[in-house]
């Protein structure tokens, strides 16, 4: 079923999840530059994951995108994002910041100009995507709608507390959460503004 035929608010617990969470896997593929969009808690839960892949080999690249700056920050979310991970002993070398973008589309939009200055976007062949696993299914559509169509991805999911495949309807903020995230990628696909897609739903 195509995501433009989906009806926000009257998907079940399992179509929900299905939406979201199928079909994500890491194909764990190595990549020339691995992504990470920011958020409020990106610092504890996607930079781990990023981390670890750049010291396991992955890609000799990190570019950390977002402009947010949160409460209680001075620093956008991609300046504290690379300020941690020189702590966590990646080389400042070797990571790409994009300070102007202020949520998902605008994370890859942005991201454009400063790969292509960075590494020239005909040199890039595959992307690896960190974020957290309510979050992958609307991030992947985006970069699919607006990133140059010979890149390919590498979805690593990471989890936080209350948002797992296994645990969300057990949490009334995770329901919350995934409710919103359900109603956004259907409207914003209805609207035009990222791909429609063929997802497996069971009835």
């Amino acid at each position: 079923m195509k995501i433009s035929q989906l009806q926000p608010g009257k998907l079940t617990d399992a179509q929900m999840t299905e939406l979201l969470y199928n079909n994500m896997e890491d194909d764990h593929k190595k990549g020339d530059c691995i992504f990470v969009p920011g958020s409020s808690k990106a610092v504890i839960y996607r930079l781990p994951k990023a981390v670890e892949l750049y010291k396991n080999g992955r890609s000799k690249k990190i570019l950390f995108s977002g402009g947010v700056v949160w409460e209680d920050a001075v620093l956008t979310e991609a300046e504290l994002l690379r300020n941690k991970a020189i702590e966590m002993g990646i080389p400042d070398e070797d990571i790409i910041i994009e300070k102007e973008s202020l949520h998902t589309k605008e994370n890859v939009l942005a991201s454009l100009l400063v790969l292509d200055r960075a590494l020239g976007l005909h040199n890039i062949q595959r992307l690896i995507v960190v974020t957290t696993n309510i979050h992958m299914r609307r991030m992947h559509l985006s970069l699919k709608t607006f990133m140059p169509p010979w890149i390919s991805f590498s979805l690593c999911m990471v989890d936080d507390k209350t948002t797992t495949q296994g645990n969300w309807f057990e949490y009334p903020y995770g329901r919350k959460r995934v409710e919103m995230e359900v109603e956004k990628i259907i409207n914003y696909v209805k609207l035009g503004y990222i791909m429609d897609e063929e997802i497996a739903i069971s009835d």
